[in-house]
């Protein structure tokens, strides 16, 4: 794609280079700009017809969205702004640096301008600020004939016209149909006849990562918003739900790795950035491992007399940070799909201390083998304070990977913050104690 794109542009056939960007999906345009240098990138820009312009335009990161902006003139700008829906000018306007975001406004008709104030004035990652304005809306007493002339009409400038919505004269959702349930009427019908009045809807203000959530649970293409009074005030779409998953997905990733979510890319992201999003979780961790390390010196005495016990200590560690992180990543996962509630905690415990039983036993039988084989028969007690160990370590590691994402809930944090680093640290300090406890019983030291 690249190299025929250069070919084009080198040898000025623009109007075959016109035919053949028209061919490629507004989606691949990203990863294509990205292999370009920025001359050519808005050499390619400038030739899109306008619609596939603003097509393409939505489709690309904020950097390169602020890069083409910068390269546009107002004329130019205006016919992009112009062609985008209304959820994503609101989205390139929260991204877009004070500077370039006047240049945006100024291109913006007065009447849309209202309209995007209005969504502009929702909480943070609520359903408000993922819909658009944009929807087919039809009325109870139209004929189907009336109602294929009003999408012909207005249709051409809606997000979808799959679905459409039926109102009241003050606009109050009672019904809702799709393309289909037209297709196959006949054009006398009536819509309240042909409409489906149980409608499912969103508030303004829900949670967004809910709202997207039903996309999956009820296979909408897209899902009405109304306002306190039952009036459709707007439409989340099928893409935008996706958006949010995937936003939230990466969010989670990157609580469970103990970094600060950012919304940048990770090459865009400034290595002063990326330390600092790191460096707090960082700190702490390193400030509570002060706990092993102290309980370490109190049983100096022990691994002095017996220092083959040293050498279990990492496994030990490892263990219990593995264990605790898979049950902590089981939990976080259930509580995404909404299959683990909190009224399941003792439901959700009961079954992590049987696995943990069952794991820890299996884990002592084999590395008591590995005892035998390496150090000899005559390591009994050894084998027998690794052994048990392993199990209680277990058995308390995904106890804590139950318990800690289940806490996170109840108090209203996000459960990723309770994941591996923090399951690990805490899991370390214990294994390390209950360890030695179990040596200075057993070895009499």
């Amino acid at each position: 794609m690249k190299e025929k794109i250069l070919k084009l542009i080198n040898e000025q056939k623009l109007n075959d280079l016109k035919k053949y960007l028209e061919t490629i999906n507004s989606a691949d345009f990203p990863s294509l700009f990205e292999e370009l240098e920025e001359d050519k990138s808005l050499i390619v820009y400038r030739i899109l017809p306008k619609e596939k312009a603003a097509e393409v335009f939505a489709e690309l990161d904020s950097y390169m969205q602020e890069r083409l902006i910068n390269y546009l003139t107002d004329t130019e700008l205006k016919s992009v702004v112009d062609e985008l829906f209304f959820d994503d000018e609101v989205d390139l306007i929260e991204e877009m640096p004070s500077n370039v975001v006047k240049r945006i406004l100024k291109t913006v008709k007065p009447e849309d301008r209202k309209v995007i104030n209005e969504l502009l004035a929702y909480p943070n990652d609520t359903a408000g600020t993922i819909m658009t304005t944009e929807f087919i809306d039809l009325k109870e007493n139209m004929t189907v004939e009336d109602s294929f002339a009003k999408i012909r009409e207005i249709g051409l400038d809606k997000e979808t016209i799959y679905t459409c919505y039926v109102l009241t004269v003050d606009r109050k959702l009672i019904g809702v149909l799709n393309v289909k349930d037209l297709l196959i009427a006949e054009p006398s019908n009536l819509i309240k006849d042909i409409m489906n009045p149980n409608v499912i809807t969103v508030s303004t203000l829900d949670d967004q990562e809910e709202v997207a959530k039903m996309f999956d649970k009820y296979n909408f293409m897209a899902l009405p918003v109304v306002d306190k009074e039952q009036r459709l005030v707007g439409i989340v779409t099928i893409d935008d739900a996706i958006d949010v998953l995937q936003e939230e997905v990466q969010e989670d990733f990157e609580k469970m790795a103990a970094v600060i979510p950012n919304d940048e890319s990770y090459f865009k992201t400034s290595v002063f950035k990326h330390a600092r999003n790191r460096i707090v979780w960082l700190i702490l961790l390193m400030l509570t491992s002060i706990i092993t390390g102290g309980i370490l010196d109190n049983y100096e005495n022990a691994f002095v007399s017996l220092p083959i016990l040293v050498s279990f200590v990492p496994l030990l560690m490892d263990t219990g940070g593995n264990c605790g992180s898979q049950t902590s990543t089981l939990v976080i996962r259930g509580f995404s799909q909404d299959e683990i509630k909190l009224k399941d905690f003792f439901r959700v415990w009961w079954k992590e201390i049987r696995v943990a039983v069952l794991v820890g036993i299996i884990l002592a039988i084999v590395n008591t083998f590995r005892i035998f084989i390496q150090y000899g028969f005559d390591q009994s007690k050894l084998a027998i304070v690794v052994g048990l160990t392993l199990i209680l370590v277990v058995i308390l590691a995904k106890s804590l990977g139950c318990i800690l994402p289940m806490l996170a809930k109840k108090l209203k944090l996000d459960p990723a913050i309770m994941a591996s680093p923090l399951i690990t640290t805490i899991v370390d300090s214990c294994s390390v104690y209950v360890y030695f406890q179990l040596a200075v019983l057993i070895f009499g030291l």
